[in-house]
């Protein structure tokens, strides 16, 4: 199944408590399947958890979500090799590719010596739903800010590149991530912005922004561009972008 069109939704979400697991798929991850227009048949999901290292304990905890949520789940593992012998097969056969959280600057590293950023493109192109959260959804992006290289965050904008915008992440829960975007915004290390509270997630077919969606009631997506000024006085622009509640 293809969703139609190159399409891309980029979270700070995803899970939330289980019931009897610890996590569970919350709507973010269950609206990345609808997008891809499956039916009549378990969707094929893949995680990709490069961005940590491949943790076979939190794989471990996906699986038992994936078996909840009744999806046909894999995970393509990079460390210490990859765990299945043709990706490129493997991710065109998917509905949907959920990238997980931890270092963006690790991640882009490790897929471009895998050739992954290809094949993701070649998946995107195909109508593979390609999706994430936090270093899962800065890698679609020109880059945005990040704490790979430590606490002090720094900008990365060497990402894939499919959208041509920032993004930011964890907008409203990481108080040091607005303040961050907005100087990078200003003095042009990074263009136009998109960033997602907790919760929230921003839809794209092709390059389009096409809808902002929430788990969670109230949240919000932002867009940041430069406005006026010159040097030091140059100064960002936040628009906020309310979002459909999806529960």
């Amino acid at each position: 199944m293809s969703a139609g069109q190159p399409t891309i939704l980029a979270t700070s979400g995803g899970y939330k408590p289980g019931e009897r697991t610890r996590i569970e798929f919350n709507h973010l991850m269950h609206y990345a399947v609808e997008l891809s227009g499956v039916a009549g048949r378990a969707p094929r999901v893949t995680h990709i958890g490069t961005a940590s290292g491949d943790q076979r304990w939190w794989a471990a905890e996906m699986d038992q979500a994936a078996r909840i949520a009744g999806f046909d789940f894999s995970h393509l593992n990079l460390f210490t090799m990859p765990n299945i012998e043709d990706p490129e097969a493997h991710l065109l056969e998917q509905d949907v590719v959920w990238v997980n959280g931890g270092s963006v600057v690790n991640l882009l590293a490790v897929w471009r010596a895998h050739g992954l950023d290809r094949i993701l493109r070649k998946a995107w192109e195909g109508g593979v739903v390609l999706a994430g959260v936090s270093a899962g959804s800065i890698c679609w992006y020109q880059g945005g800010v990040t704490d790979s290289f430590g606490p002090e965050l720094q900008p990365v904008t060497n990402s894939l590149g499919f959208l041509p915008y920032g993004n930011g992440v964890h907008y409203d829960s990481e108080a040091r991530r607005a303040p961050a975007i907005h100087k990078l915004v200003a003095n042009g290390t990074l263009g136009e912005t998109h960033c997602t509270d907790d919760g929230v997630g921003l839809v794209y077919r092709g390059t389009d922004l096409v809808e902002v969606v929430s788990e969670i009631k109230n949240k919000a997506a932002f867009r940041v561009t430069a406005g006026a000024g010159e040097s030091v006085d140059a100064v960002a622009v936040e628009e906020r972008l309310e979002s459909r509640f999806l529960g």
